[in-house]
């Protein structure tokens, strides 16, 4: 999706610079009104340009979502009292590992859901891991032990989920209400793939590759 983008965005910044330039040639034949129109436009363009691009910054790392899909590799191996370790391996090959407390295994994710004017531009339902978590089966447990969470998803120059919710005019193109959660139990040293779905998160236990 994003390398569509910066193509898009691309040629309309070109557009925009070209309707300057030609903004300009007007100006120098004494045609105001024709000046101000190529003007007009070449801001319409620029601006088009510079909000794709930035829009194209704002998914990186998301992913599209078509089917079924693995998101990550989780491995966990208990430590005692109720605390295990659980390391994250990517499909880009990144791999973070985190010690969390709890009796199970927590990961949420955040759904991006374009409209279909954004459709135009290639965007479509992608998705994102945000958070994750040890969880208590006991309530009580939950409320008084401590927590742990971290997050899962990189830092972004552009946060259109966060700027989604901020902003209702932005409704037209991009919903950014959904999110899903899946848990697992983490007592036994195990492996487990996080897929992605259309209609969610969820987990399922693998046997490791001998």
């Amino acid at each position: 999706m994003p390398d569509r983008l910066w193509w898009i965005a691309g040629l309309c910044v070109v557009l925009g610079v070209f309707l300057v330039v030609a903004g300009l040639r007007a100006l120098w034949q004494r045609k105001p009104l024709r000046m101000s129109l190529r003007l007009l436009w070449a801001m319409v363009f620029v601006a088009l340009g510079v909000g794709l691009g930035a829009t194209a910054v704002g998914i990186q790392g998301y992913r599209a979502l078509t089917r079924e899909e693995v998101a990550a590799t989780v491995q966990t191996q208990p430590m005692g009292d109720k605390r295990f370790r659980a390391q994250f391996s990517f499909s880009d090959g990144r791999q973070l590992t985190y010690m969390l407390t709890g009796d199970e295994l927590y990961v949420d994710a955040r759904i991006l859901k374009w409209h279909a004017v954004a459709n135009v531009f290639g965007l479509h339902t992608a998705y994102e891991l945000d958070r994750v978590a040890g969880r208590f089966k006991d309530l009580a447990e939950e409320q008084k032990r401590p927590r742990s969470v971290f997050s899962l998803a990189p830092d972004r120059l552009v946060d259109l989920f966060g700027l989604r919710q901020r902003y209702a005019a932005l409704s037209p193109l991009l919903d950014a209400e959904y999110g899903s959660a899946t848990f697992v139990g983490a007592d036994a040293p195990a492996m487990f793939e996080v897929r992605v779905s259309t209609t969610g998160l969820l987990v399922r236990r693998i046997e490791p590759a001998s």
